[in-house]
């Protein structure tokens, strides 16, 4: 029997430390918000919890809070960002990892992978998980596709690369064990009951089968 989880994605929390990318405020969250998500999902083994794009607050505001409530989370880190303004730096990646955090690759620049030269493709997928694994000291073969944005050329490619998990933000539950993993994002409008009714709700057939379209579709266009 296939085992399902919800897989949820944050970006920033708290006060912005460095200029925002066009709408990118929409996915940044405050403080108290992040800890209402956190204490509901504490003691569930469905659950996972993910970071994109390697910011400060990674682990200025989210490692403690995880640290306090014995969770454990998967960071996705832009390789070619590390330790600009308001980004991780190395040494918050080893914290990261000193606190039992896993690593991954966003990518080297945050840029839309289904409009990559060769050369850029390269530097994003393979030279990002190269640079990652000599900066953690073990391989790093899970992905985060920046901005959701794959079709089958960039699967193509992952699969070649050796990437052995791709996080995308399809929305929706995942099957534990899949290659392609959906992934539910925090928005700066979430309310308290977000997190609990992305848990527990049961998404109408209509809603399902528009979520299973749209992954069909990105998988065979290009």
């Amino acid at each position: 029997m296939s085992v399902s989880v919800v897989n949820l994605t944050v970006h920033g929390i708290g006060p912005t430390e460095r200029p925002l990318e066009p709408d990118e405020d929409k996915t940044w969250v405050t403080v108290e918000q992040f800890e209402q998500v956190l204490d509901a999902v504490v003691g569930r083994s469905d659950v996972r919890i993910t970071f994109d794009d390697g910011n400060a607050s990674d682990v200025r505001i989210a490692l403690p809070r995880l640290v306090e409530r014995g969770l454990r989370a998967d960071f996705f880190v832009l390789a070619g960002l590390l330790g600009q303004p308001g980004r991780l730096d190395r040494s918050g990646l080893h914290d990261l990892m000193r606190a039992g955090m896993r690593i991954g690759s966003h990518g080297w620049a945050h840029r839309d992978w289904r409009r990559l030269t060769d050369e850029q493709a390269r530097e994003e997928i393979v030279q990002a998980n190269k640079v990652l694994t000599e900066l953690v000291g073990e391989p790093v073969t899970e992905v985060a596709v920046p901005f959701g944005s794959y079709d089958r050329h960039v699967l193509r490619r992952l699969r070649r690369a050796g990437v052995r998990r791709v996080y995308t933000s399809d929305g929706g539950r995942a099957t534990a064990g899949s290659w392609l993993q959906p992934r539910n994002s925090l928005h700066h409008d979430i309310g308290p009951k977000w997190a609990h009714e992305v848990l527990t709700g049961q998404p109408s057939l209509s809603l399902r089968a528009r979520r299973t379209a749209a992954r069909t579709v990105k998988r065979l266009r290009g």
